[in-house]
């Protein structure tokens, strides 16, 4: 929610925001109008058994329409959750405009979506007066899921990319080359993946050609996830668990150095039925480092990084072994360093504020609406 913060919105709009007891984030930060708002599952017990309460049900927020009130916008986020859901149906009843944000870059529909969000997407879908899609990807999906094109705006989210840019100067650290590999240790981040191609490069497997020089890259895998204790497994099976450090879940003011010190980012994703790489915030974020950027080509990744990133096919790890040699091999490509920052300016803070302002300023029909880009 950083660029809610910045001046372009925040001197032309009064900004709250909704925040539960059992919110995902930490809020704590941010200098936004903070309201709270029970939700069902904040009534429920924690754990497995809370989850299996409210599932039957499905959550929601209580007395959210005294929340919603003085509001002549809500924005919210994505055709198939609860809280967009309840947006859209106290839309006619308030007179705000709604707009939805959408990350989504799969087109569900109702054939691919459980019996409780086929409603909330028909619903959210009807209401909306602005869909912000954060990708042209996501917009095209949009229209798949029959959301009319007059009613969109591409619409990317930013940044502080201050906080990385001035740790872009420093040097990485000594020793072997270091591979982060940043996300939420499930499979579809493809963490497995990155193991598997540092241990064919310790072994010189990584050429079919010709056997290769055996080289060892360091990897650090930031984040936590259900994934970790068989992760740390695979890693000792395959040989290299000396050259595998888990950070575990790393304070966000932590980022800027972790990336500097890299010599690449990588960025493994794999699709599945229900998901493909929808943007990737540590992809700009690692840009505006000035650091390397090796990734799949899963979901809008190529869109984000463009010529600023290396690629591989979702799963060749084969191929990422080769590519994370060339990387070792020139660590400081200047050109591709300076493309990644020039394209880092689009996801900037400040960016994203001026697109959402205008988009607002739009909606309340202080300028003529247009589709397309925002």
């Amino acid at each position: 929610m950083r660029p809610w913060e910045q001046p372009v919105i925040a001197d032309r709009f009064d900004v709250s925001y909704l925040a539960s007891r059992r919110g995902w984030f930490d809020t704590s930060s941010l200098k936004l109008d903070r309201r709270s708002v029970l939700t069902l599952r904040d009534l429920a017990p924690k754990g497995a058994l809370g989850d299996l309460a409210v599932r039957l049900p499905g959550d929601r927020y209580l007395g959210l329409r005294a929340k919603l009130g003085e509001a002549e916008i809500v924005h919210t986020q994505d055709l198939g959750y609860w809280y967009s859901m309840q947006a859209a149906r106290l839309r006619p009843k308030l007179g705000f405009k709604l707009v939805t944000t959408v990350w989504e870059t799969i087109p569900f529909l109702g054939s691919y979506r459980n019996v409780r969000t086929r409603s909330y997407r028909r619903q959210t879908l009807a209401a909306t007066d602005l869909f912000l899609a954060t990708t042209e990807r996501a917009r095209t999906s949009l229209l798949l899921e029959g959301a009319p094109a007059e009613r969109i705006r591409v619409c990317p989210p930013g940044v502080a990319l201050d906080r990385f840019e001035r740790a872009a100067d420093h040097a990485p650290h000594p020793g072997p080359p270091l591979v982060v590999s940043p996300g939420r240790l499930v499979w579809e981040k493809g963490h497995q993946d990155v193991l598997r191609a540092v241990a064919l490069l310790r072994r010189g497997a990584d050429d079919r050609e010709a056997r290769s020089a055996a080289i060892d890259v360091r990897v650090q895998i930031v984040g936590s996830g259900p994934e970790e204790r068989r992760l740390r497994a695979y890693a000792s099976e395959l040989g290299i668990g000396d050259l595998v450090e888990f950070r575990g879940f790393v304070d966000y003011a932590e980022m800027p150095t972790i990336f500097a010190a890299a010599t690449c980012v990588v960025l493994a994703s794999l699709p599945i039925w229900s998901w493909e790489e929808q943007f990737g915030m540590v992809l700009a974020e690692a840009m505006a480092a000035g650091t390397t950027i090796v990734a799949s080509s899963s979901g809008a990744i190529p869109e984000v990084t463009g010529p600023a990133a290396r690629y591989f096919s979702p799963g060749d790890w084969p191929a990422l072994a080769s590519i994370l040699r060339q990387v070792a091999a020139n660590p400081n490509d200047g050109v591709v360093k300076r493309e990644a920052y020039e394209r880092s300016r689009t996801f900037s803070a400040e960016a994203a504020a001026q697109r959402i302002a205008q988009a607002y300023e739009a909606l309340l029909g202080d300028r003529p609406a247009e589709s397309g880009a925002a």
